[in-house]
């Protein structure tokens, strides 16, 4: 892989050299690599088809979680995201101690591996919120609930420069990666001021089907937002809104 220079950038092939752009920049690189015919069948090839089931499930199981949690990430994710999301799938599928090589899932892997996960690189949660928070999952009635005392948002928020305003949000989503479906709900406060005024208890509660089987995720964010002659704006189009998964039941 190389870095492209000069004034005129190219994309696509020309001989055996591809051009193409990338968050990185213009690279160029070399084709090459092994038909796609012998991958298919070659008995040598057998650990490399196998990597690439999984991978394939990973980004397909990651894709699923993604959408369902749309209403959030539409202003809370970075633009790596869904690489980050798919290696971290693929943890959970390789945690698959039932199934065969090749043959390794999600539904038989340990979706808690995605505890933690940041949606947006660029504003983390945990570097964001300081106020304490307690999350809870309640399988058995389906209430998927986030609770915050009352705080004083410009001491436990560490806002982006030009904010005035913020608002908390959460959701709850149950996911069958199997049949590929999902069941979300959302919460979110009113926009709120980031000034010394302590907040009210802020508690949200988000329901998906009561006695599931299926794994549950909470998701937790903020959104900032700079007020404009009355107006509020999505600060910076929400580059450094964060949004994190504080609570997950793999069952």
């Amino acid at each position: 892989m190389a870095r492209q220079k000069g004034i005129i950038k190219l994309k696509g092939t020309i001989g055996d050299i591809t051009f193409y752009k990338t968050q990185d920049g213009h690279l160029a690189r070399e084709k090459g690599g092994i038909d796609a015919s012998r991958i298919a069948s070659d008995p040598a090839f057998q650990r490399t088809r196998e990597n690439g089931a999984e991978f394939g499930r990973a980004g397909k199981a990651g894709k699923i979680l993604r959408t369902a949690l749309r209403p959030l990430l539409i202003n809370s994710a970075d633009g790596r995201m869904v690489s980050r999301l798919t290696q971290r799938m693929m943890k959970v599928i390789q945690a698959d101690a039932t199934s065969e090589r090749g043959l390794r899932n999600v539904i038989d892997g340990e979706a808690e591996l995605l505890f933690g996960f940041e949606f947006n690189i660029r504003g983390k949660l945990g570097t964001s919120l300081y106020a304490p928070f307690v999350g809870a999952i309640d399988r058995a009635t389906g209430e998927i609930t986030v609770d915050l005392a009352a705080f004083v948002p410009i001491n436990m928020i560490a806002a982006p420069s030009g904010t005035t305003h913020y608002k908390i949000i959460s959701a709850g989503a149950e996911v069958d990666f199997e049949a590929e479906t999902y069941v979300v709900s959302t919460s979110e406060t009113a926009i709120l001021p980031w000034d010394a005024t302590p907040s009210a208890v802020i508690s949200q509660t988000n329901a998906v089907t009561a006695a599931s089987t299926k794994p549950l995720f909470l998701a937790v964010g903020i959104e900032f937002y700079q007020q404009v002659n009355g107006q509020m704006y999505s600060l910076k189009n929400g580059s450094f809104n964060p949004l994190s998964l504080v609570k997950v039941s793999g069952l």
